[in-house]
């Protein structure tokens, strides 16, 4: 026997030996995320906050407006950008808003809708099939978002299914998953907000739809 043959031998012996390793099985009917007894709105407001977002809760439509008027007196928002329809109705006689295109590139904060608010990572689901298109979202150093408890879901997935029913399938071209203001740390490891996207993000979660 070679040496060779030898050392295999003994190798194939000794694991002979050896207790066959043992994994537990896995249960597969068990919950993948972490569960909450908090309602679907309290979850979504605390996990934004976490991440330097800011939730307001009005009624309806109207008080958002209200506290947009608040808001823009706060802030000192002179240059406001707004393309829905359903919001620009809204806002007529209560707050001063833009929608020329060559008043854009001057805009301090947009108004948008969303898609849907994912509770458990506190993001704002939004997309470029609606009237505020792409850049709105990305570009104002302020991002406000009027949306209602009936866009409320749980978790990413239910998100992405909802949203592919209400597409029938048809995505839009894009989908973002806005989870607080914009920031960064990958130069020295300072921390930097407003990098790609605004400073800001507030999201007007109304009670009631519209």
């Amino acid at each position: 026997m070679s040496s060779r043959e030898n050392i295999l031998g003994r190798l194939k012996k000794a694991a002979e030996k050896r207790n066959a390793p043992t994994a537990a099985q896995p249960d597969f009917e068990a919950p993948i995320y972490l569960q909450t007894d908090k309602s679907l709105a309290d979850w979504f407001q605390e996990n934004l906050e976490l991440v330097a977002g800011k939730v307001l809760r009005p009624k309806n439509l109207q008080e958002a407006v209200a506290l947009i008027k608040q808001l823009a007196a706060e802030e000192n928002l002179e240059r406001i950008f707004c393309s829905d329809p359903v919001l620009q109705q809204a806002l007529k006689g209560q707050v001063a808003f833009q929608n020329d295109a060559e008043d854009f590139i001057q805009l301090q904060a947009g108004i948008t809708p969303c898609e849907f608010l994912v509770a458990h990572l506190g993001s704002v689901m939004v997309s470029s099939a609606g009237a505020s298109g792409r850049r709105l979202h990305v570009f104002p150093e302020t991002h406000l978002v009027v949306a209602h408890k009936n866009q409320l879901v749980a978790h990413l997935d239910d998100a992405l299914e909802q949203l592919q029913q209400k597409y029938n399938g048809n995505l839009p071209s894009m989908v973002t998953n806005i989870t607080g203001p914009s920031r960064t740390a990958d130069i020295e490891k300072t921390l930097v907000m407003g990098m790609h996207g605004p400073k800001k993000l507030f999201v007007l979660l109304c009670d009631e739809p519209f």
